[in-house]
């Protein structure tokens, strides 16, 4: 009589290296050194352009006009950034964006300096989360996490930068719409189209986007049909944190956006469906792009509401990051150690 061998867990084969599940481009440079070059390009003109747009916000002994060329040269960076991360066409989308940035630096009318701090503000958003890699460690994802924020925070310098005269409210919509749009397109085949979402993947998206239908249509309908004690409440509320605190978090980046990206990072770690979670981090980094566009914006007053969303948001999502990703202990049990997912570089392109 044979007997079963005894043992924990079965586990796959280790030997065999994981491979990235989606067919990616050829390089665009067949020389390393002629790829490095160009990397460090543009990490210097990232650099260059969010220290030039900084001085925007920051009194600083600089000439005035190296405010708007320098917010031009952060938005043809993110738009390298982001077309080559999305593995798109460099030739046409980078002259478009170049040639709408010397117009608008040149001409400096109204239509072209609302133009060009809205593509700022989308492509900074979105770039922000595609930069990111799957990581399965609590400290790798707010590496993440920060990193998505410090590149947030670069397009929120380059918008104000601008100085473009436009309504906050209807400009807000119409970055954070057109910041949706772009990444549900790119992330449509990095994320195997909604039919490789599983049922708990499923579950988790249905229930963000339900939350978000939540808090926006909530806050909307006491802005409009509250009761006068409920509006005083929440604006007395909001000035007493505002007094204390000289900020308050925003409760869309709290509770969606930025958790949103602590478990997207961790989820891709696993399954490439977790693309469709980073979604809703696109949320996050869309409002933060926009929170200098209005000239009379306070930056002291922004940084520290965005450090408070900051602190907050990460708290949330670590959080959820460890009750949404946790195998149940029958599960455990049974199941085949999977091999971690891998993707390519940070840098490389995605497809």
């Amino acid at each position: 009589m044979s007997r079963a061998p005894k043992g924990g867990r079965r586990r796959l084969d280790a030997s065999v290296p994981p491979e990235y599940d989606l067919p990616t481009r050829e390089p665009r440079l067949d020389s390393p050194r002629a790829a490095r070059f160009v990397m460090a390009l543009v990490f210097i003109g990232w650099v260059a352009g969010t220290v030039g747009s900084g001085t925007s916000i920051i009194a600083v002994d600089t000439p005035p006009w190296i405010v708007r060329p320098s917010a031009a040269l952060l938005m043809v960076v993110f738009a390298i950034g982001l077309t080559h991360r999305g593995g798109g066409h460099m030739r046409i989308w980078l002259p478009m964006t170049a040639l709408l940035g010397a117009l608008a630096v040149t001409l400096e009318t109204n239509v072209l300096l609302a133009s060009a701090a809205a593509v700022t503000a989308v492509l900074a958003s979105v770039w922000a989360v595609l930069v990111t890699r799957p990581v399965a460690t609590v400290f790798g994802a707010i590496r993440e996490y920060s990193l998505a924020l410090l590149v947030a925070l670069s397009g929120t310098v380059g918008v104000a930068a601008w100085n473009a005269p436009v309504n906050y409210q209807r400009f807000n919509l119409i970055v954070l719409t057109v910041s949706l749009g772009l990444a549900i397109t790119l992330v449509w085949n990095l994320g195997a189209g909604l039919h490789g979402l599983g049922r708990q993947n499923l579950a988790i998206l249905l229930g963000v986007a339900a939350l978000v239908m939540v808090v926006i249509a909530y806050s909307s309908f006491v802005r409009s049909h509250g009761s006068q004690s409920l509006v005083h409440a929440f604006t007395d509320m909001v000035l007493w944190t505002r007094r204390t605190f000289h900020g308050a978090p925003r409760p869309i980046e709290v509770l969606i956006g930025f958790p949103a990206l602590i478990v997207g990072v961790a989820l891709r770690s696993k399954r490439r469906e977790g693309w469709w979670i980073l979604v809703f981090a696109v949320i996050g980094t869309a409002v933060l792009t926009t929170s200098l566009v209005s000239p009379g914006a306070y930056p002291k007053y922004i940084a520290l509401s965005t450090l408070y969303s900051g602190v907050l948001g990460l708290i949330v999502g670590l959080v959820l990051r460890r009750q949404l990703l946790k195998e149940p202990s029958s599960r455990a049990a049974r199941a085949i150690a999977p091999v971690v997912r891998v993707e390519p570089p940070r840098f490389a392109a995605l497809k």
